[in-house]
């Protein structure tokens, strides 16, 4: 599910957690139920990164002077500028071409409502599905059932959802760690303004590349405004796909060959690797779904 489509909005958000009190400063960020993810990043300062969402956009603002106060550490809000991409695919081997099964174009032919709104009756179902559809060998007819619905109904509306961008695919999402791709490296990008929008669809085409964001900058702390997030199976792989994000990159711009971690100086990127997951209870949509609920 989309959940910016469904209402309301989501925001990642950085802060520093000193590392003598790490534990607590997560446990203060965590207890609020607006953070759905938050993970321990390395970087020598902001070391702390979670997403807020939220059913009113006005509450974000709100959220994080909560979090200073309580923390005592200020909070950096990269809310999205621009997405060129969110496509988390794990390709593997095996028999099938390219990794790929395309079936989107089967099921009922379906007209966009043309309603940012929802129906009471499409809230339920976006509640119903958004931790996945039963692994059953009638997932529509189950959900139907646990609706009072028709199945015919659920499986139109979710195939209108498709279309009109509220459901991003029907597709299997594996553990990807699991998996074997442990290695999750959110790569950084200093890329002058002029630029950002030639390079994102040239780095979003990249298949190993999940998210691809243009977010904004900080003066002073964070300096980077293009981020694009990588995963990798072991770490020689991960840093052999990273590389290829800066060769396409150097295509367009003069690019530091060196990541700033690995600098003497500043450098126009950077990679931060997660090292722990404080929190991952994924992006509920009760409240959203129901501030956007029209009859």
């Amino acid at each position: 599910v989309n959940a910016e489509a469904i209402g309301g909005t989501a925001t990642l958000v950085a802060t520093h957690a000193p590392p003598e009190r790490f534990d607590e400063h997560a446990e203060l960020v965590n207890a609020h139920r607006e953070v759905a993810h938050n993970y321990e990043r390395e970087h020598p300062h902001l070391n702390m990164w979670f997403v807020v969402s939220v059913a009113d956009p006005t509450r974000v603002d709100e959220v994080l002077a909560e979090i200073e106060v309580e923390t005592g550490e200020e909070t950096y809000n990269l809310p999205k500028e621009r997405e060129f991409r969110v496509e988390a695919k794990f390709l593997l081997d095996g028999p099938v071409p390219d990794g790929d099964l395309d079936l989107s174009h089967l099921g009922p032919d379906v007209t966009p409502s043309g309603r940012e709104s929802l129906t009471p009756e499409e809230r339920d179902l976006v509640l119903e599905i958004q931790g996945g559809l039963p692994i059953t060998e009638t997932p529509y007819a189950d959900v139907a059932d646990a609706l009072g619905a028709e199945t015919a109904w659920v499986v139109e509306t979710i195939k209108r959802f498709e279309r009109e961008g509220k459901v991003r695919r029907v597709g299997v999402v594996p553990n990807h760690y699991a998996l074997g791709y442990t290695e999750n490296g959110m790569t950084v990008w200093d890329v002058p303004a002029d630029l950002v929008d030639a390079v994102g669809p040239e780095i979003a085409s990249l298949d190993f590349v999940t998210h691809c964001y243009r977010r904004p900058r900080h003066e002073g702390v964070w300096p980077y405004n293009f981020f694009a997030m990588t995963h990798g199976r072991s770490e020689e792989e991960s840093e052999a796909r990273i590389r290829q994000v800066r060769e396409r990159m150097a295509e367009f711009w003069d690019v530091d060959e060196a990541p700033a971690s690995e600098a003497d100086g500043d450098a126009d990127w950077d990679t931060l690797f997660s090292t722990r997951i404080l929190k991952k209870t994924g992006i509920r949509l009760d409240e959203r779904a129901d501030a956007n609920t029209t009859k």
